[in-house]
């Protein structure tokens, strides 16, 4: 086994990071104090190759890898997790285009994510389906040589921005299995009766756009059937295997950012006339901090190695997206510990990462869902 990474890895994960420190580091706390959306930003980086890097160049996209889209990912949420969202969400869905797209359908819309102004999202989650996805009521009913598709769709990314969407619908409702009840559609946000609200008041992440989307008779051609009609739901769960697996590094990155303020913070500042970095306690939570982390970091590029050699493994995303999220929320709630008092302002940086991280133990996956997959995996279907 190689555990290293190669010089066009490093040299992308360098440039992430580059971009990062120098784009981010100034309007970060600006921007989540106002939810502003990072639209100059997000040009940049689709000028520099930093968004959708598995997305193949005969489609526009970098053509590297999900370690690559992981690594770009994690040096993103180092820095400031909410643009580093925003920068991820771009691209959200990809796959599925990639998956069960036809060559048509890739052609039109995965270009303009990189060479135009399109941003892209996924309408999965309802007001009564969250974990339960194959509970979505959003319907999409044939008419003549269209859907016609009515609901309501909750705390999307991009509603408001986004050119257009993938959306989860109900059409097969007759069908004896769960599994087999559901279809996704591409939605372009120009149709009439589409609609969306922005999500303000967000905890974290609050300059990535979440929007609540209404659908009112909004009419779509059969041709925006993405994959077969009925196979929604397993197409959404080989999504998830993918997608899981670069939104387990955001918590890597979370979690490696925290650190990283610990040390610097523990270094500098002094109690009982010395430096905090000089107890030994606070020694032994640095240790079990970067530990928790190089764990994490095992298991997510593990899973994203795994995809790109086409061998997706269930059980091993479910496991990092669990894990990486649980380290995130426990190693920035003991950085903003040994911050003290000054980690409960905005003044730093800490206080921005501990609003952030619990929303890794809910979106992509609850860790309920995780641990359902991951047992289901295991001791198989009782």
């Amino acid at each position: 086994m190689d555990f290293l990474l190669s010089k066009m890895q490093t040299d992308i994960k360098r440039a992430a990071r580059e971009f990062a420190v120098g784009e981010f580091t100034a309007v970060a706390r600006e921007y989540d104090i106002n939810e502003t959306f990072p639209r100059k930003i997000l040009d940049k980086a689709r000028k520099l190759d930093l968004v959708g890097l598995f997305i193949p160049e005969k489609y526009g996209g970098p053509d590297f890898g999900y370690l690559e889209q992981a690594l770009v990912m994690e040096e993103f949420w180092k820095v400031d997790p909410g643009i580093g969202q925003q920068l991820c969400s771009v691209s959200f869905g990809a796959e599925e285009f990639l998956l069960y797209g036809t060559e048509t359908q890739c052609q039109k819309y995965l270009p303009p994510i990189f060479n135009g102004n399109a941003i892209m999202g996924f309408a999965i989650t309802e007001p009564d389906a969250g974990s339960d996805t194959a509970a979505a009521a959003t319907t999409a009913v044939r008419d003549g040589d269209d859907y016609v598709i009515n609901g309501n769709k909750v705390m999307i990314g991009n509603g408001t921005q986004g050119t257009f969407m993938l959306v989860f619908c109900l059409t097969n409702p007759e069908a004896k299995k769960k599994t087999g009840r559901h279809s996704i559609l591409i939605v372009e946000t120009d149709r009439p009766g589409y609609a969306a609200d922005p999500m303000e008041g967000k905890m974290g992440l609050r300059c990535s756009d979440t929007a609540s989307i209404y659908f009112k008779d909004v009419r779509v051609p059969q041709e925006n059937l993405l994959g077969e009609e009925g196979n929604g739901f397993i197409q959404l769960m080989n999504f998830f295997d993918r997608s899981r697996a670069y939104v387990a590094a955001h918590g890597l990155g979370l979690a490696q950012g925290a650190l990283d303020m610990a040390i610097k913070h523990v270094k500098g500042r002094k109690q009982f006339g010395r430096p905090l970095g000089t107890f030994q306690n606070v020694q032994f939570k640095i240790a079990e901090m970067a530990t928790k982390i190089e764990c994490a970091r095992n298991m997510v590029y593990k899973a994203a190695w795994l995809l790109d050699q086409g061998k997706p493994d269930t059980r091993l995303t479910a496991m990092a997206k669990l894990y990486a999220s649980r380290v995130a929320v426990e190693v920035v709630d003991e950085s903003l510990q040994l911050h003290g008092g000054y980690g409960y302002f905005n003044d730093y940086d800490i206080e921005r990462f501990y609003r952030v991280a619990k929303v890794l133990e809910i979106y992509e996956g609850a860790k309920e869902i995780e641990k359902m997959i991951i047992a289901r995996e295991i001791l198989g279907k009782l």
